[in-house]
């Protein structure tokens, strides 16, 4: 696996159907109710529609992909959390006692958990798939979080995944994260991409105290002035500040983008991951669907920087793909109201005239 794969993989993106998005929204015009009159979700099947190249796309096997890994810049004391809870939740994951079991369960989704590179000698389980790119990453505030090469394996390890789960009959692929110190990483990709001050999208992730949070953000500018990426080298950005999951999940959503498939973010990891693939292949942008605004500071200009309109505002800042979990309802909702729905000729209701009647 190298770059020549990578190259590949950017270019077998395509731009959205057109055609298929011209049906959808046709359809739209005749199902029983006034034009519009559905919102966002009328919005949503005909993108769906765009996504798939299909005039009645469907949403029925649902997959989120929840990967994990571990940070070697969480030794600086960046999260509330010790190193080892990264571990301890994969567990909590496989025993199905995490939110994102119990909301992909309401969801009717399948979670697949992955180690990308986690810190902990975990059990052989048959939920548990072995990605590691290694025992967590370097530590981005003194050096290198990883080899250029191991966030090109990592990426097309992701997007290989995807593949495996379209061929299996996967509708829709959403993107979870696990890692203590993430948010650090999350934090770096995001300031390097928009430009903005570190300060302007660094949050206190698992709940760091305003002094931590200080501690954080002087962290992080000193990684970005070691490293000083560029916004627009996908891989770069990952070798740089990344992280093994983050990679991992970028590679998701290529993978998603090049089968024609909705690529769902959950939270600021996850966006983050969904700003690396798009520096990678900017056609992904397309794909991209956001579950959700993150209560984690630089969440929302993140999204603005993808120019994506979070479907939820819960103020939720768990990741694991809990967002995406409730998202991935919506749209097969949108989905199904568009295939589903009576039209005005099946149901054999009046149309609108367009004429107002006149006033007494």
């Amino acid at each position: 696996m190298n770059q020549t794969d990578l190259d590949r993989l950017a270019s077998s993106i395509g731009p959205l159907d057109v055609a298929s998005m011209a049906a959808a929204r046709e359809r739209q015009g005749r199902l029983t109710k006034p034009p519009g009159s559905l919102g966002r979700l009328e919005e949503l099947s005909i993108w769906l529609a765009g996504v798939r190249g299909e005039p009645l796309p469907q949403v029925r096997n649902k997959v989120i992909v929840t990967a994990a890994a571990d940070h070697g810049v969480a030794l600086q004391g960046v999260s509330a959390y010790p190193r080892e809870v990264t571990g301890q939740m994969v567990l909590n994951f496989l025993n199905g006692g995490a939110a994102v079991n119990v909301l992909a369960a309401c969801a009717g989704a399948n979670v697949i958990v992955v180690d990308a590179g986690v810190d902990a000698d975990l059990p052989d389980h048959p939920a548990l798939l072995r990605r590691s790119a290694g025992r967590g990453t370097g530590d981005l505030s003194t050096g290198l979080a990883m080899s250029r090469a191991q966030a090109t394996s990592c990426v097309l390890a992701g997007a290989e995944l995807a593949r495996e789960q379209i061929a299996n009959g996967a509708d829709v692929l959403a993107a979870g994260d696990m890692g203590i110190g993430n948010t650090t990483s999350a934090a770096a990709i995001t300031a390097a991409v928009t430009g903005l001050p570190v300060s302007a999208v660094t949050g206190r992730g698992t709940g760091v105290t305003d002094e931590r949070l200080a501690h954080k953000i002087a962290v992080i500018e000193q990684a970005l002035a070691l490293h000083r990426p560029n916004p627009d080298d996908g891989i770069g950005l990952l070798s740089m500040v990344g992280g093994f999951e983050i990679a991992f999940l970028a590679g998701v959503l290529l993978g998603a983008a090049a089968g024609r498939r909705p690529a769902v973010l959950d939270g600021f990891i996850s966006s983050a991951a969904g700003l690396v693939a798009c520096a990678i292949a900017p056609a992904a942008q397309d794909f991209l669907l956001a579950s959700h605004c993150s209560a984690e500071l630089g969440h929302r200009v993140l999204l603005d920087h993808l120019g994506k309109r979070p479907l939820l505002d819960l103020s939720m800042r768990l990741g694991e793909g809990t967002g995406a979990a409730l998202a991935i309802s919506i749209l097969e909702a949108a989905a199904r109201c568009l295939s589903e729905m009576a039209t005005f000729d099946s149901a054999g209701v009046s149309d609108s005239d367009d004429v107002l009647p006149s006033e007494a």
